[in-house]
């Protein structure tokens, strides 16, 4: 009889190990789906805090993972790959599937805390910048490419005072308009109920599934077309402005890569701001001092001091690879800053070296707004997602967007309105609408 070779030998011996450890497999799993495997009735009488609705959930999505598991089991016994690839294969699927229940609870989080309330559809060209009034009464403005701004009704989304009085598109005549309105407010009417549309699926839109939004303002609404007082030292597209502590000057950014403090009575220039070496792309000052911050296509934001009349100090920050859009002022010392680098950086003012904390998301970042009360950070991005952070850098939602809801485009702006009952989050883009969305604070708090 002839001799067994020693090649031979050694892989026999390698084929019983695998046979022996996927018999240990076998037992292994079976015991898993013994205890995986419980009556779905007994799972779901149980006593258990969660709603029925995210039991349900969760059920289902154990059990697509058990049958992924099983697939696994099955295309082992049937091949002959080796241990390791087997088990390579078991962490991507239980990475895979655990990442799939957490964005589920996520999801389920955001529609419940985040609510469409209203919008605000009238501009024939995208929405740059939204704001809301500091003062009563409480009006949302939006500014478009069309030429226009737009002053609403926050209740009833009812436009009120229609603004036309730039020659190019927004403030692309190099210049900033200081206007005077008066309002008379309509009765709110009753809020249509969202809660059944935002329990919905996201789904992604195309530009081509983009309803038809050219609907033009209401023929009874007034216009004004003369400023009040017109502010002219800029040599490019006045990107920005905003009002500095006390209401008796102003600032201005613009695409010449300057900013300009004037003093709202005269009109005259106090300051120009230089030192940017490239386009500005906002401006933002301090609630309660006289300090104001600007942001550049040149990767900085600046910081201007104009507490102490004989000094005007600046301070350069620099931490951002790409575009920083934008640069708010928050609680205590901080300032928050968003690039198109993907990121979001909380800065302390007393330390300009380093961010105390970084956020780092998958689309390019539009014009930041902070609640400040509750710290609470709204991003828009370019992918028309809006996201909010709190300071820490921790996700708390990512507000609802399907084909019934939400941005169909670029989200260019956002701003908080924190006392407001009916909407505390307004939003814009390039969509050509607003949106004031209802945000559950404490339940995302909650949730953290």
């Amino acid at each position: 009889m002839p001799t067994e070779s020693a090649s031979c030998s050694t892989a026999r011996q390698a084929k019983q190990k695998r046979k022996s450890h996927s018999l240990s497999i076998r037992r292994t799993n079976s015991s898993e789906q013994e205890r995986t495997g419980l009556p779905r009735d007994m799972l779901e009488g149980q006593d258990s805090k969660l709603p029925s609705s995210v039991r349900s959930t969760l059920l289902e999505l154990f059990g697509q993972i058990e049958r992924e598991f099983e697939n696994l089991y099955i295309e082992n016994l049937e091949s002959s790959h080796s241990t390791s690839q087997l088990s390579q294969k078991l962490k991507t699927t239980y990475k895979a599937s655990t990442s799939k229940i957490v964005s589920s609870f996520k999801t389920t989080t955001s529609r419940a805390a985040c609510q469409l309330v209203k919008e605000y559809i009238g501009h024939r060209d995208g929405i740059w910048d939204v704001s809301v009034a500091r003062t009563q009464p409480v009006v949302l403005g939006t500014a478009s490419a069309d030429h226009t701004a737009l002053l609403w009704s926050i209740e009833t989304g009812k436009c009120l005072v229609k603004y036309a009085g730039h020659v190019g598109s927004a403030s692309g005549d190099q210049t900033a308009h200081i206007w005077r309105y008066a309002v008379q407010l309509p009765t709110p009417q009753p809020v249509a109920d969202t809660s059944q549309i935002s329990g919905e699926d996201e789904v992604e839109c195309s530009d081509k599934d983009e309803p038809d939004l050219d609907g033009d303002v209401s023929s009874d609404c007034p216009t004004i077309r003369v400023p009040l007082t017109s502010l002219k030292s800029h040599q490019g597209v006045v990107i920005a402005a905003d009002w500095l502590v006390g209401g008796k000057q102003a600032v201005t950014a613009s695409w010449d890569r300057t900013a300009n403090l004037y003093d709202v009575e005269t009109s005259e220039l106090v300051h120009s701001l230089t030192g940017h070496d490239q386009e500005l792309t906002h401006c933002c000052t301090h609630p309660t001092q006289r300090l104001v911050v600007t942001s550049s296509r040149d990767t900085t934001f600046r910081l201007w001091d104009f507490r102490d009349p004989s000094i005007h100090s600046v301070n350069v920050f620099q931490g951002h690879t790409d575009t920083v859009t934008s640069a708010v002022f928050t609680v205590g010392d901080n300032v928050v800053s968003g690039s198109d680098d993907r990121t979001v950086k909380v800065w302390d003012l007393k330390n300009m070296r380093s961010p105390i904390a970084t956020i780092r998301t998958d689309s390019a970042i539009n014009r930041i707004n902070v609640c400040v009360g509750q710290k609470i950070i709204a991003l828009p991005h370019d992918n028309r997602q809006v996201r909010l952070f709190d300071m820490s850098g921790v996700r708390l939602a990512r507000l609802p967007r399907s084909s019934r809801q939400g941005h169909r485009r670029m989200v260019c702006c956002s701003a908080w309105s924190e006392d407001h009952p009916v909407c505390n989050l307004f939003t814009c883009g390039f969509d050509r609408q607003a949106i004031g969305w209802n945000i559950n604070i404490p339940a995302l708090l909650q949730e953290k």
